[in-house]
């Protein structure tokens, strides 16, 4: 995912009715840019933290700025936009980069089974496997220790707990699951539950694990000029 014109740098004044932040840029100006992000933004979203955000080019939109990243506890990037990340995903998929994910013909956005909305579905020859994605932040805080351990989800996710419960059942109707997690966190080592947060989505992770839906976890490179899935890290449950 290139950005032309690149991204710009400004410092978070704060953010603020969950879709609003406001920055100051280098020349002073204060200004009030989208933050298209629906989490409680946990260790991502320090006062006087370094940001950078895009420009849309349209002057008709009420806030044409958008918030993209922010430089989190120990020097590292975190992605904070959850607009890119499907897109990251599929980026990586279709270029054929994510080992167990090469074999399709078509990879479809925003596909439906049962009641639930899977984030992409990819059609083999005879085999469906239903892709579901997370953007994933929750890195250690500033007085932590930086241990590289990434963290999902950073508040209580309803909805995540209904996506595992739907992805145990595509598997139980004979199709393939996964579940990504496109970790936006440039110090990620590796990734696990946050269940200190979320104890019930911990569960339903690792009962999901063990009935067959495949979890993985790859680190996303932040860079003005582009955002890439780089590699993969280990999920430890």
């Amino acid at each position: 995912m290139k950005f032309d014109p690149p991204l710009q740098q400004a410092t978070l004044l704060r953010r603020y009715k969950r879709f609003l932040a406001d920055v100051r840029t280098a020349d002073g100006t204060e200004m009030t840019i989208h933050c298209p992000n629906t989490g409680s933004m946990k260790n991502c979203a320090p006062s006087g933290a370094r940001v950078l955000y895009s420009d849309s080019g349209n002057p008709a939109r009420k806030y044409r700025h958008t918030l993209e990243a922010v430089q989190v506890a120990h020097g590292y990037w975190a992605g904070v936009n959850t607009t890119r990340t499907n897109s990251l995903v599929a980026e990586a998929i279709e270029q054929k980069k994510i080992v167990g994910l090469k074999k399709f013909k078509q990879l479809k956005r925003e596909v439906t089974f049962t009641d639930s909305r899977f984030d992409m579905a990819l059609y083999g020859a005879d085999q469906v496997t239903y892709v579901e994605v997370k953007n994933v932040t929750l890195g250690p805080g500033p007085e932590d220790k930086d241990d590289g351990v990434i963290a999902f989800p950073d508040s209580v996710t309803e909805r995540g707990q209904k996506h595992l419960q739907t992805l145990m059942q595509v598997v139980r109707d004979g199709h393939k699951a996964v579940l990504f997690f496109c970790v936006q966190h440039t110090g990620a080592k590796s990734v696990r539950p946050a269940d200190d947060i979320d104890a019930r989505y911990g569960e339903l992770l690792r009962q999901a694990a063990q009935a067959g839906v495949r979890i993985m976890a790859w680190k996303t490179h932040i860079s003005e000029d582009e955002f890439v899935l780089a590699n993969e890290v280990p999920v430890r449950l």
